[in-house]
């Protein structure tokens, strides 16, 4: 493969504008992190220092292996939800190395709410569990949660996606032999219950632990008996009596030190056989990221110039390189796996969409894994375009991309407008993970078309009610319209909602796709067999 030859100017006017714009975004979103990782009222604190217990950040880095990187997702989860009351969605996840075995973890953060669980706390689970199923990923549990925060019991229990699916996806990750084991640091009840006794290994902690479908209050409004926590489902119960635990320790420390035992007793799986070769580092500085994205989501930049500073070695087999050349298509190695690249530099027009179908199609049969670099306004329209077949060959990208075989990995790196979103492997085709970066845009339409569109209809909508309105006040409508459309489409908004794995710094997207891409690995694709059609 050949080493890209970049024409960043480090020096240019350009350059530097767009760098001090990037590393602003880049402190922001470190700051965000921080707090929601830390920041806690001090009362919360105290609560939990004085039941002897660890806070979730503590308990985790007892847990991994020192010196191990931890790919934590979606921290910034619930981030615009909830009056900023609940960081993270109240939950920690991510994948981290366990004696030696990337596993991962879920972990309650019992300094919110006592742990409650919220709607946005039960789609980061189930989402942390989607994981581990798609990608055969053991799971520690680390559970101390109060159960549903009843106000919002309507939005997290019934639905197909909501609570239930946790147990189904525990359940279905047993079916396939992948290992489970959780630690029960504080009560799990109700629902919650089921977490640890659906794992394969259950460790509860004497005098913090409990385990049971009704607390003690709902046990005495039920049937008038009173019992304390620890005789209804402490640690000595569940271990010695009922079954449902299978190992009591006195302390938080002596529970997470036997986590680390037992998954040191799980065999070690084999990776999907994919093409590998040794590692190199890219030549060009990942750091150049900063001077090479926009500063204004409207302007474009060359994806190849992103690839060259993520991949090995910077080096990079481009495909039909003068063919459909708003999208770039070739071949790459990550930390050593062969991968395909596939970006945009802007709209899809048929070319570009017919190109991408051929190369998916070639990586699914050669079992080469996709990286989808968004940065797309969707599809081109008009009438000579509807006529030379766009909607059509659209729709040939969307098949082929979403019955492909191998993993798929999709990093948001500027807009991702339209129908651009699906073809590229948004967050409903199912890649294995989905990030972003701050500067990312995501919307049905760019803002000012739909800022545009919105107002016009409020000030027809105004003016049919007989109110006439000045050039200012219209101004006024559009510019708030505007304001509203900018912040839902943002990365921030996305990610409290979940529609991604987190926002990551861009310097650092070659380390978290690596860490994604091995992870995925840990699961055989099969291989659908079909000729390469020339599209």
């Amino acid at each position: 493969m050949r080493r890209i030859q970049s024409v960043i100017d480090p020096l240019s006017s350009t350059y530097r504008s767009y760098e001090r714009h990037n590393r602003l975004l880049r402190a922001r979103l470190h700051e965000c992190q921080r707090r929601a990782r830390h920041e806690r009222p001090e009362r919360d604190v105290e609560r939990l220092r004085k039941q002897n217990k660890l806070l979730v950040h503590e308990r985790i880095d007892l847990l991994l292996d020192k010196g191990t990187p931890f790919l934590e997702l979606s921290p910034l989860a619930a981030n615009k939800a909830y009056d900023g009351n609940v960081p993270g969605a109240g939950l920690v996840s991510g994948i981290g190395i366990v004696n030696g075995r990337e596993v991962l973890v879920m972990a309650s953060d019992s300094s919110i709410k006592g742990g409650a669980w919220f709607p946005l706390t039960v789609k980061k689970m189930v989402r942390t569990t989607d994981i581990a199923v798609e990608n055969h990923l053991p799971m520690v549990h680390l559970v101390d949660a109060a159960g549903a925060f009843l106000p919002f019991q309507s939005d997290l229990f019934a639905d197909r996606h909501m609570a239930g699916r946790l147990f189904r996806n525990q359940c279905v990750l047993s079916a396939q032999g992948v290992r489970q084991v959780a630690l029960v640091l504080g009560h799990s009840t109700a629902g919650g219950a089921y977490v640890p006794t659906l794992c394969d290994y259950s460790i509860m902690v004497r005098g913090a632990g409990g385990v049971f479908l009704g607390g003690p209050p709902l046990v005495k409004a039920a049937t008038g008996e009173d019992v304390s926590a620890d005789e209804l489902g402490g640690a000595d119960v569940h271990s010695t009596v009922s079954g449902t635990a299978d190992y009591a320790v006195d302390n938080e420390q002596e529970g997470i030190a036997l986590v680390r035992e037992i998954v040191g007793t799980f065999p070690r799986p084999a990776k999907a056989a994919v093409d590998r070769r040794e590692s190199e580092e890219p030549y060009y500085d990942p750091e150049e990221l900063y001077g090479i994205i926009p500063d204004d989501i409207k302007k474009q930049f060359n994806m190849v110039e992103v690839i060259a500073r993520i991949v090995d070695g910077s080096r990079f087999h481009e495909f039909k390189p003068q063919y459909g050349a708003t999208a770039i298509c070739g071949f790459a190695y990550l930390y050593g796996w062969k991968v395909g690249m596939i970006g945009n530099n802007g709209v899809l027009f048929s070319d570009s969409a017919n190109k991408c179908t051929q190369f998916m199609q070639i990586c699914n049969r050669d079992r080469v894994p996709i990286i989808f670099l968004q940065n797309i306004t969707g599809f081109m329209v008009g009438k000579e375009y509807e006529h030379g077949g766009i909607t059509k060959n659209g729709a040939k990208m969307l098949m082929v991309q979403s019955n492909l075989d191998v993993p798929k990995l999709t990093v948001m790196t500027n807009g991702s407008f339209g129908a651009g979103n699906y073809a590229m492997c948004g967050r409903a085709f199912d890649a294995r993970f989905l990030f972003a970066w701050p500067n990312s845009q995501i919307s049905v339409m760019g803002m000012e078309q739909a800022a545009k569109t919105l107002s016009q209809l409020r000030i027809r909508s105004l003016e049919r009610q007989g109110k006439k309105l000045s050039d200012e006040e219209m101004q006024q409508i559009y510019e708030g319209i505007k304001q509203d459309y900018m912040e839902k489409s943002g990365a921030y908004h996305a990610t409290s909602e979940l529609w991604d794995d987190g926002i990551i710094d861009p310097a650092h997207t070659r380390k978290v796709l690596g860490i994604a891409l091995s992870a995925a690995l840990n699961r055989e694709f099969k291989e659908t067999p079909h000729g390469v059609l020339r599209i």
